[in-house]
């Protein structure tokens, strides 16, 4: 994105609400705030890597924004203040509860047991402008699991400098400016976190298009995946995956790899037998990708009932990656525990 997505006043930011903001009204700076709610939650979820913390750390922003006011003096635009705090707060965060990441190099999905999906709904307040018709491309990107996977192997402000200019756009003076460092500093700490980026997460730019065939494919193999999870069909499944599909679970530690190794897996907690009970799946987004949440109506069970969220990222026509997620992940997404 280009710096103006940061720098640039938002539509609500009009000079007569800013200074109703600042002189302590709390409906206009409600209404400041909330304009920028959707997009600072999506920056503390790449910080951090958990929706839950980022829910938290928005709210947090807004707490310390408004007790501190009186420090916005109109120097930068409130949005820029705000992620000025929400940056901070997350690097608060992170040195509080320091979480230590494994050390598979190279697949970074398997490195981070408490990463979490993103619901697509919420990133619908941060389309991409007229201006920036490669925006939406850049923000798959830079919001799907293994990319925000990747991030969190850095160390925190390696992760904030990173995310500050290479995902908003920020220069290195505005970035050394909020972290309060030299931009020789930010510059260093960019060029280490770019050569961690390439070898846990290797250039896949091209992996991703805005070409609408391309979607309509994605769709299709989506249907074949719901297909064969509600006929409980083995055979199907394995049909679906790349040779070198790779399936994580978070938080649990164990992954597979390869096709027959994954579906085996899954084999072994049941699918694919006759005493499973019923599947249905229910189609869904998460993290700019397709995804799926799968349910379960056990034997002598009237309902349906949370099982599982898979993410996937498709290539080639094929699945290639799957994370599973456990049911706990469903009300992000507004979906029911039972139907």
């Amino acid at each position: 994105m280009t710096p103006s997505t940061i720098s640039g006043s938002g539509a609500a930011e009009t000079s007569a609400v800013v200074a109703a903001a600042r002189s302590g009204e709390e409906a206009a700076f409600a209404e400041l705030a909330e304009a920028y709610r959707a997009e600072l939650q999506a920056h503390c979820y790449r910080m951090l890597g958990s929706y839950e913390d980022s829910e938290d750390l928005v709210q947090e922003t807004f707490l310390r924004a408004w007790r501190r006011r009186d420090t916005f003096q109109g120097r930068s635009t409130f949005r820029a203040w705000l992620y000025r705090i929400a940056t901070n707060a997350c690097l608060d965060h992170l040195q509080r509860r320091p979480r230590r990441a494994e050390t598979h190099e190279g697949q970074p999905l398997a490195d981070v047991p408490w990463l979490q999906p993103y619901p697509d709904h919420l990133l619908e307040g941060i389309a991409p402008s007229d201006e920036e018709p490669e925006a939406e491309l850049v923000a798959r990107e830079t919001i799907e699991l293994a990319f925000v996977a990747a991030i969190q192997l850095l160390p925190p402000k390696q992760r904030a400098v990173l995310i500050l200019r290479d995902v908003l756009g920020w220069s290195a003076a505005e970035s050394a400016s909020l972290l309060d460092v030299s931009v020789a500093a930010v510059n260093s700490a960019l060029q280490r976190a770019r050569a961690t980026m390439k070898r846990n997460l290797p250039d896949r730019r091209l992996d991703w298009s805005a070409d609408p065939d391309q979607s309509r494919e994605e769709r299709a193999l989506l249907e074949r995946y719901m297909d064969a999870t509600d006929r409980n069909d083995p055979d199907a499944m394995i049909k679906l995956l790349r040779e070198d599909a790779f399936c994580s679970m978070p938080p649990r530690p164990e992954t597979y790899v390869g096709r027959e190794a994954i579906v085996a897996a899954w084999m072994a907690n049941g699918f694919g037998s006759s005493t499973l009970g019923r599947l249905r799946c229910v189609p869904v987004t998460a993290n700019r990708q397709p995804a799926v949440a799968i349910y379960l109506r056990a034997p002598n069970q009237t309902e349906f009932r949370a099982l599982a969220l898979d993410v996937l990222r498709m290539k080639d026509g094929k699945v290639a990656d799957v994370v599973v997620f456990g049911a706990e992940v469903f009300p992000a997404f507004g979906l029911p525990q039972s139907m």
